[in-house]
């Protein structure tokens, strides 16, 4: 996978600055100030409630802060060229409901130009034990069969910052595996990946980790589960151990 070539060195793939957003009285974010840079794999943890879909969301482009600006790569949040430049895997898989995996992964691909996309999808689907399901609708899937078919669309185009939502929730052992050796292989190859977990373990696997707290930054350094463990609740099912590179 070779990320999105960017249109400037000298932007860091997200910079926030005074980013906040509020629903009424509510502060769901900020004011949060951070800079993540291209090939930074970045764990943005806390708690349920914490502000990191809301700050996923606004780098994706659905949701527009109240106040303060969020750039990719330069590019305004929400832009088309922002939206070219950043694949976002939601918590909840959305699919268009009479289109196969396979239709999906096509439409996408050709939508953002990626080359040798029908052998790519081809890997991402062994990769992902999905192989005999390319030609099934979406709500023929099971919950953690979504979650893969998900992660399958995000990383099918070209992207210089994947922005992943609880991508391991719903995920057997082996599936989580495959998507660790996935996010190193985007990080390794230029892009910014920021995961969005209530797990510590996932900073076994990072560069950095951010965590949040009511929505604001309360931890911005290298990983470090004595930490962060504070701003998170207790696991039950921990993710297989991570080799460090």
């Amino acid at each position: 996978m070779t990320p999105t070539r960017r249109r400037s060195d000298n932007e860091p793939a997200l910079g926030a600055r005074r980013l906040r957003r509020a629903y009424d009285d509510l502060v769901a974010l900020g004011p949060l100030s951070v800079r993540i840079e291209p090939g930074e794999l970045v764990a943005l943890v806390g708690a349920n409630g914490a502000g990191k879909t809301t700050l996923l969301a606004i780098a994706a482009g659905l949701v527009e802060p109240s106040e303060g600006t969020l750039d990719i790569c330069g590019e305004a949040a929400g832009s088309l060229p922002a939206r070219a430049l950043a694949s976002f895997v939601p918590d909840t898989p959305v699919f268009y409901q009479d289109l196969s995996l396979n239709e999906h992964l096509e439409y996408i691909a050709r939508m953002h130009g990626a080359e040798g996309w029908a052998s790519r999808a081809s890997e991402l689907l062994e990769q992902l034990g999905l192989a005999q399901w390319g030609d099934k609708l979406p709500s023929q899937f099971s919950r953690g069969m979504r979650q893969k078919a998900s992660l399958a669309m995000g990383f099918i185009r070209p992207f210089s910052l994947l922005l992943a939502d609880e991508p391991f929730d719903g995920l057997d052992p082996p599936s989580r595996s495959v998507l660790v050796e996935l996010l190193r292989s985007a990080s390794a190859s230029g892009a910014a990946v920021i995961v969005s977990t209530h797990r510590a373990e996932v900073a076994d696997l990072s560069d950095r980790c951010i965590a949040l707290h009511e929505g604001e930054l309360v931890y911005d350094g290298p990983p470090d589960r004595s930490v962060i463990a504070g701003h998170l609740p207790p696991q039950e099912d921990a993710l297989p151990a991570v080799d460090q590179p």
